[in-house]
């Protein structure tokens, strides 16, 4: 598989570590209000501490577009990160990231101590790779450790750039895991093996779909992109979100799966309203109408009851199972059925259950399933691109074993 050299096969004693980590957590009034992705990275940041490596921590958050925001500074996140590590992790406070602050912490570090630098993305060259902020990024360490998966689709200065004035690169606790789940399911599978695709568009998960349909034996389909694979087919789907440049695609999926002998399933029927609900979460009439009798003033808005058991039938006889995206509009209860069927059906069998991050992964987690979840992406690009088969820039950067 991908075979990467991981935090367990260095030595980082004494020596300066820059650490990627994926920081991009949602502020409001610069609090934190979901810490999922700080803790997710203490196993790789304790390790490197209890290995007594002086350990430097970076990440982007939001989007500033190469200029310091004040709003999207990481200081609260340095103050949450003291608190669980229960040590002073010193903030960085440099406008241009690697400026005098950085470099007079990093200097003066012991063994075993951490700082966090400014928001990444304060520098416009990161997003597009430039050389300046890479060589400034590894004139701070002599190793480098790369632990965002989030960002492990994109090359930016921080996830490659970087690699390429360091010896030593390296993946962390959370990309390994993301490397051995995603790359494992999709590569070499226990089966039978069932990709649940959900969500609203076809032209997001073009490739996925093609890729899936090599690798598993049964391909489901909902949310909103299912109304173009059924409109593919001759059915009225009435209002439904519909993609018509994409219909000749759809008949190629549905052809391919028929000719490699794999199941694809797609609704038979479907919750309809007249419109869809404003606010979203607002109440909504629904009814159930069979997949092929959609009214045309009506529009599908998640699945229906018997394909929501259809689907459950399908995860209980499999030993794999990946899934990305909801079924409908789960933000609002009355439309959650069809996720939150399909959540249960995961959360039930004994098979390899991984989520897809995005917003099937905050369907699970608001659903109350994460914890029965085998493993939850913490990246939705990047998690997408590793179903479609493509090599990830930030993955690749990493030493080989």
């Amino acid at each position: 598989m991908l075979n990467k050299k991981s935090v367990d096969d260095i030595n980082v004693k004494g020596k300066k570590v820059l650490v990627r980590c994926d920081f991009n957590v949602p502020l409001k009034e610069g609090r934190i209000t979901d810490e999922n992705r700080l803790v997710a990275a203490l196993p790789t940041i304790k390790k490197l501490i209890a290995d007594g490596g002086r350990v430097i921590l970076c990440s982007h958050l939001g989007k500033p577009k190469g200029e310091p925001k004040p709003e999207l500074s990481l200081a609260p996140v340095a103050a949450r990160l003291t608190e669980l590590l229960g040590q002073e992790v010193k903030f960085a406070a440099d406008p241009e990231v690697v400026g005098p602050n950085a470099k007079a912490a990093a200097g003066a570090m012991k063994d075993g101590e951490v700082i966090l630098l400014e928001n990444t993305r304060y520098r416009a060259e990161e997003t597009k790779n430039g050389e300046a902020f890479s060589k400034d990024l590894a004139s701070l360490c002599e190793v480098y450790v790369n632990d965002a998966f989030g960002t492990a689709h994109r090359a930016h200065c921080s996830n490659v750039g970087v690699t390429q004035y360091v010896d030593t690169a390296v993946v962390g606790y959370l990309m390994q895991k993301e490397i051995d789940f995603l790359g494992n399911a999709v590569n070499n599978p226990v089966r039978p093996f069932v990709a649940i695709l959900g969500g609203a568009k076809v032209a997001d998960k073009l490739n996925v779909i093609s890729n899936l349909l090599e690798k598993c034996d049964t391909l489901i389909i909902g949310g909103g992109m299912a109304f173009t694979f059924l409109k593919a087919q001759g059915r009225e789907i009435g209002k439904s979100l519909v993609d018509d440049t994409k219909l000749d695609y759809c008949r190629e999926m549905m052809e391919k799966a028929e000719k490699l002998g794999k199941k694809l399933l797609l609704p038979i029927d479907t919750t309809i309203a007249a419109s869809f609900p404003s606010p979203i979460d607002g109440p909504i009439e629904v009814s159930v109408v069979s997949s092929d009798a959609i009214p045309a003033d009506m529009e599908g808005l998640d699945i229906g009851t018997e394909t929501a058991k259809l689907y459950a039938d399908a995860v209980k006889s499999a030993k794999t199972v990946v899934w990305n995206g909801p079924m409908g509009v789960f933000e609002n209860p009355t439309l959650a059925k069809g996720t939150i069927a399909v959540a249960e059906s995961l959360a039930e069998t004994e098979a390899t259950t991984i989520i897809g991050g995005g917003d099937s992964a905050a369907a699970v987690n608001q659903l109350g399933f994460g914890d029965k979840m085998t493993h939850i992406s913490t990246g939705g690009g990047a998690s997408l691109e590793f179903l479609e088969g493509k090599e990830l820039p930030g993955v690749a950067a990493a030493n080989d074993k």
